[in-house]
């Protein structure tokens, strides 16, 4: 029996989970599986695999085959590394102790592959998330100097308004005020204005006086 190593879907729509398994070649994709070794969450970043590492390379040494993304995840892992190394192993090119050595230091430099996506991701969160701040922060204050000057021709104009109001009040009571000075030479006119018509009266009989002189 061909035995494959594969993966089965799982999860809602948009968001799947894969169980990595092993299973009949001639099976369906989601049917009946021979053992499960582990399972494949591509909805995080970076990927989240449970894997049987062991379970996964004695499988894979028995000359099970994988598909291609179980492949990758098996690479991923190390598995196929391993697999790798022993191979060396049974050709009597290395031995139990440096293959444990190369594959200690290749999971050591994976790793530390890994910490370092891992923390220039958080980097780059940080920063997007202090730029849509700094954003945010511009805009609000582009706002804020646009409704100020939307705000400030009416307190300009209803000042301009209130000052040519008190103007206005300033020379009616001047106005007033003159008026109330001229009012006096004004009385003085009007009883100065008698005099004159008795004079106007008088002028006829002084002309009637002087008229049998000649």
């Amino acid at each position: 029996m061909a035995t494959r190593i594969r993966l089965q879907r799982h999860g809602r729509k948009g968001r799947p989970i894969f169980t990595i398994v092993v299973a009949d070649s001639r099976a369906k994709r989601d049917g009946r599986f021979i053992e499960r070794l582990g399972q494949y969450n591509p909805n995080t970043n970076p990927a989240t695999i449970d894997l049987a590492f062991d379970r996964a390379l004695d499988w894979v040494m028995k000359g099970a085959e994988a598909s291609d993304t179980a492949r990758a995840i098996l690479s991923y892992k190390g598995v196929m590394m391993k697999k790798h190394l022993l191979g060396g192993v049974s050709k009597g090119a290395l031995t139990l102790e440096q293959v444990e050595v190369k594959f200690n230091a290749w999971l050591e430099s994976k790793e530390a592959q890994i910490t370092g996506k891992v923390a220039n991701l958080v980097a780059s969160k940080e920063d997007s998330k202090k730029a849509r701040l700094a954003a945010e922060t511009e805009a609000n204050q582009k706002r804020a100097a646009s409704i100020q000057a939307k705000n400030t021709p009416a307190v300009e104009v209803a000042e301009e308004v209130v000052e040519e109001e008190v103007v206005a009040e300033a020379a009616e009571e001047s106005a007033v005020e003159v008026a109330e000075v001229a009012a006096p030479e004004a009385v003085v006119a009007e009883e100065a204005a008698p005099e004159a018509v008795v004079a106007e009266e008088a002028a006829p009989e002084a002309a009637a006086e002087e008229a049998p002189a000649e």
